[in-house]
């Protein structure tokens, strides 16, 4: 890093990096954040990587534990909780989209759709992530940065959940469809239809989230005995 970048770099350019390595999962749930290792990283002193540090704390990406700070995993509690919040803005969000899109903005949604269809079998990552880009797209057309930043702050939570709605067999496509038809809803400034497309389509993200973690719940409590019963 040159002197130049690093005159650059301040307390919020280092919140966005690591806040960008959580949400793509480069920092799982546990991993320890540093402050040295921050500072070396970024080519800064300690005290934008305190402020950095303490404003995702207060944004509950970081905990505290007897390690240091670390990356907080997400309560399946917390995840429900999320979901059911997110089923309420995201259909107000549409409808808003619907009546306040420019033709860029939908011209940006056909494209995100038109790409994601072109996808040969992308993995779950990939499709967790080019999901976001569209939904983010949706948020944009509303052009209200209100609404765009509580929905950003949400999403973050969700995308550290181990897997995706979307690694389910047959889901891709079918999301792909529901997006193309809150597209053509947007399009048609419908905003009562874009409204109950886009809560179907979280209330669906949601039911298969539930599926997702009773299985893991099942499958830790098969490991949990099969464990017991090895060392018995």
């Amino acid at each position: 890093m040159t002197k130049e970048q690093r005159g650059k770099v301040d307390a919020s350019a280092i919140y966005d990096g690591l806040r960008a390595d959580i949400q793509d999962g480069t920092l799982r749930p546990g991993d320890p954040v540093r402050e040295v290792a921050v500072a070396e990283r970024f080519g800064v002193s300690r005290t934008p990587v305190r402020e950095a540090l303490s404003r995702l704390e207060h944004d509950r990406l970081l905990t505290s534990s007897s390690r240091g700070l670390v990356v907080r995993a997400v309560e399946a509690d917390e995840v429900i909780q999320i979901y059911n919040v997110r089923i309420l803005l995201e259909g107000e969000t549409a409808a808003e989209a619907a009546q306040s899109r420019t033709e860029a903005d939908l011209l940006r949604l056909e494209s995100l759709l038109e790409r994601d269809r072109s996808l040969q079998d992308p993995d779950d990552a990939a499709r967790a992530l080019t999901n976001i880009e569209f939904h983010e797209a949706i948020w944009t057309a509303t052009h209200n940065p209100v609404l765009q930043d509580i929905l950003r702050r949400l999403t973050v939570h969700l995308v550290r959940t181990p897997h995706s709605t979307l690694s389910v067999p047959g889901r891709w496509a079918e999301a792909l469809d529901e997006h193309a038809a809150l597209i053509d809803a947007v399009r048609r400034r419908d905003a009562g239809a874009a409204r109950a497309l886009a809560s179907a389509h979280m209330t669906r993200a949601r039911e298969i989230r539930l599926d997702l973690l009773r299985r893991h719940v099942v499958t830790a409590l098969h490991t949990g005995t099969q464990h017991e019963e090895h060392t018995a």
